[in-house]
Formats: structure tokens, C-alpha cells, sequence
């Protein structure tokens, strides 16, 4: 006679994925008024759970490496989708101040200061610590969305939240050349002038001009047969077309060997400029969320069963220093430099320089460069990243919330002045 007690892995498999699903969809509202996040929620019962034993199964990222790299770049490119989506505010140079300065000196002096940490703190190789710096470079699109701005048409675009909005959705492609610096080191290229070459101009040069140009071109043709054309799909009203537009636009550059990432989310920002304020940008966004949440959940409980089976049992104290580093100093002090000059207030500045959330673009990074390069033991360099990974999970999903809450109410207390219609010593028509 069976047992009546025997647990079949697989219907616990079910039990579990039941068990997200329903959590996904109750704690928009169930954990308002808690400072919990649904992040923070999944770690601990991936935790929890696996440290009961029950399962066989190990989530460790070290042993399931393609797993981890594909299944993490799933999740990235639906989180680059949504972000484009819903960016309400048109590209532009001045618009987007906030984005080039994060980009363009948060983003390298975030990488340098993290590479060097590596190297002189950690005792890391110059590939290793390359590829820790890179790795800490994005602010992850799939863990900021209580950073992020609204849905399409929401009104809640501030300054700050766009600001890491639209750096989270450009950075994850923008760090990939450093990457590809970290696995050319690795492979001894950085003293030959053909390594070094072919880096410059295919890693860095063709592949985001790849990446920028074919993703604008099949946002372009998306638009038009979204909402120009005779039979325009908008009209069908289903929101998978978005996840169809993902995959085209990632898989279309991979093929021409460019930045996917970067593709995604300019193909996502050219959808939406193609009819700014059509309704149907709302259900592509709805579907995208739904998509990213449910795989992130699944990535979060994994990743908590990673923690409960080892994952920073390699953990020294100097690393754990130095991870905190990271996450309170080299990212707040970097965003603080790029912020300096700007016309934004001093404390829209630190939120933006503080909120640079870690999460899984930096697994991606980590699992794409030691399946791609040969890196020696990356059980210590994993064991940091975790452990970064888990204080940015912790530190910003408790903090995120209420600062930006306060920083609305200040800001309804204290409207900022309108700029006069002419200003001083200006004359009518200038």
C-alpha cells in the first residue's frame, strides 16, 4: 500500500507556481501598507522553502549557468519592453538630461570604481574584476518597478522616476561592451592590437549602432501596422502583440549581431511615439507586467533557494565590504557626479543617485560572461553578486516607497515656481 504521506516533486512544482501566481496578483494591494516588497516577499520563501529540504531540486545558478543566462534574459528583454511603453516623455536631448548624465558618468565611473574594488580589494584577476564591474553597472529594469514611472498616460512621470526609468532600460545594453572587455582579458586580448580592435569597433561600434538602428526600424514598421495601417492590430485589442515585439526585436538584432537589449526598448520607445496616446499602448504595458512579474517571482524564489542551499557560503567579511561599498557608496557617490550642474534639487539628485537597484541584469551579466569567457573559479565572484544583489533587494524595497512618497508630498507642499514668460531683460518674441 503507498504512503499516505509522500510528496511528488512535480505537484509541489505546481503547488509552488500556484502559489506565485496568486501572490503576483495580491500584493499590489496586500502589501501597500507594509514595508515589504514582493521582491523581498519571494526571496524568503524561496528560503524557506528550500531549506525545509522537500525539494532536490538546486536552484544555484553555478551548476544551471545557461539556464540561469537564458532565463534571466528572458526576463530582461519583457522588463525593457514595458519600460519603453510606458515612458510618456518624447527622446530628446534636454528631456532626457537626467538619462545621458546617468549613462554616460554614473554608469563608466560605477564600472571603474567596482573593477577596482575587485582587483585591489578582493584580489580578483583584471578579467574577474572587470567582469564584477560590469556586472554592478545597470540599475535592473525588472526590480524597479516601485522606482519606475506609471503605466502609459499615468501622470506619475517625476523627474526621479523617469530618470531611472529610462537609465534602467539603456544601461543594460550599454554595459554589455564591458563585458565583452572582461571576457577579451580573460582570453589574454587586451595585449594584442587585434583583440582590442575588433572589440572597439564590432563590441562597442556595430553592435549598438546594430542594436539602435534595428530596433527604431521595427518599431517603425510595428507602429505602422499597430495603428496606420488598414487593418491595424491595435484594433484586436490583445496585448500579446507586445510580447511578440519583443522577441522579433530582440531576435532580428541578435541575428545581425547586435544589442538585443538595446533594441527592445528603443523598438518599445518608437512604438509608443508612433501614436503617443493611443489606448492600445495601455494593454501591450498591462500584458508586459503581468509577463515580467510572474518571472520574476519565479526568479526571486530561486534565488532564495540558492541562498538556502550555499550560494554565499564562499562569503568572506572583506567581501561583504566591500558589497556594501557598492550599494552605499561607488553607485550614491557616481550618481552624485553626474547629477552635479544639473537644474534638479538636491534631494531629487540623491534619490536618483541612491535608487540604482541591483537585481537580475547583474545575474545575466555574471551567467553571460562566464559562459562565454574562461574566468577560472567564480564561486567567491558569485557569492559577492548574491550577496549585493540580496542588500539591493532589501535596502531599496524597503526604502523606494516611502522616499519617493515623501518626495511627492514635499513637492505638492511646495509646487515649483513657473518660469515667468519672459524672463528679465528679455524682450516680447525672444
Amino acid at each position: 500500500m503507498e504512503p499516505f504521506l509522500t510528496f511528488d516533486p512535480y505537484i509541489l512544482f505546481l503547488l509552488g507556481l500556484g502559489a506565485v501566481v496568486l501572490l503576483v496578483s495580491w500584493a499590489p494591494v496586500g502589501l501597500k501598507r507594509v514595508p515589504l516588497t514582493l521582491a523581498i516577499l519571494c526571496v524568503a520563501i524561496g528560503v524557506a522553502v528550500f531549506s525545509t529540504g522537500l525539494l532536490a531540486f538546486d536552484p544555484d545558478p553555478r551548476t544551471w549557468d545557461t539556464a540561469t543566462e537564458r532565463l534571466t534574459e528572458l526576463v530582461v528583454i519583457i522588463s525593457l519592453m514595458g519600460a519603453g511603453l510606458k515612458l510618456d516623455r518624447p527622446p530628446g536631448w534636454r528631456s532626457w538630461a537626467t538619462t545621458w548624465r546617468l549613462l554616460a558618468v554614473a554608469m563608466p565611473l560605477t564600472i571603474a570604481a567596482t573593477a577596482w574594488l575587485g582587483w585591489a580589494g578582493l584580489g580578483f584577476s583584471l578579467a574577474m574584476a572587470l567582469l564584477f564591474g560590469a556586472s554592478m553597472a545597470p540599475t535592473d529594469p525588472v526590480l524597479a518597478a516601485d522606482v519606475q514611472v506609471g503605466p502609459p498616460r499615468s501622470g506619475d512621470e517625476d523627474e526621479v522616476r523617469f530618470g531611472l526609468t529610462s537609465e534602467a532600460g539603456l544601461n543594460d545594453a550599454l554595459a554589455f561592451p564591458f563585458v565583452h572587455l572582461a571576457i577579451l582579458a580573460a582570453a589574454g586580448g587586451l595585449a594584442t592590437q587585434s583583440g582590442l580592435t575588433d572589440w572597439f569597433t564590432v563590441k562597442l561600434g556595430w553592435k549598438l549602432l546594430a542594436g539602435l538602428g534595428a530596433g527604431w526600424l521595427i518599431g517603425k514598421v510595428l507602429g505602422y501596422l499597430l495603428f496606420r495601417s488598414r487593418r491595424g492590430l491595435s484594433r484586436l485589442g490583445d496585448g500579446l502583440i507586445a510580447l511578440a515585439a519583443t522577441l522579433i526585436a530582440y531576435a532580428v538584432t541578435e541575428l545581425v549581431h547586435g544589442y538585443g537589449f538595446l533594441a527592445v526598448f528603443v523598438c518599445a520607445v518608437t512604438i509608443r511615439a508612433s501614436e503617443r496616446d493611443h489606448d492600445f499602448h495601455q494593454e501591450m504595458h498591462d500584458f508586459s507586467d503581468q509577463i515580467e512579474r510572474l518571472l520574476m517571482m519565479l526568479l526571486l524564489v530561486l534565488f532564495g533557494g540558492a541562498l538556502a542551499n550555499g550560494l554565499l557560503a564562499s562569503l568572506t567579511w572583506t567581501d561583504a565590504l566591500v558589497g556594501l561599498a557598492v550599494v552605499f557608496v561607488i553607485r550614491p557617490l557616481a550618481g552624485l557626479v553626474a547629477m552635479a550642474g544639473s537644474d534638479q534639487p538636491w534631494r531629487e539628485r540623491l534619490l536618483l543617485a541612491f535608487l540604482g537597484i541591483r537585481g537580475v541584469g547583474s545575474v545575466y551579466y555574471l551567467a553571460y560572461g562566464i559562459n562565454h569567457g574562461d574566468f577560472g573559479d567564480s564561486e567567491r565572484l558569485w557569492a559577492v553578486v548574491g550577496f549585493i544583489i540580496l542588500v539591493s533587494i532589501v535596502v531599496h524595497g524597503v526604502t523606494a516607497t516611502p522616499l519617493l512618497a515623501r518626495l511627492a508630498r514635499r513637492r505638492e507642499s511646495f509646487p515649483a515656481a513657473p518660469a515667468p514668460a519672459n524672463p528679465p531683460g528679455s524682450k516680447n518674441g525672444d
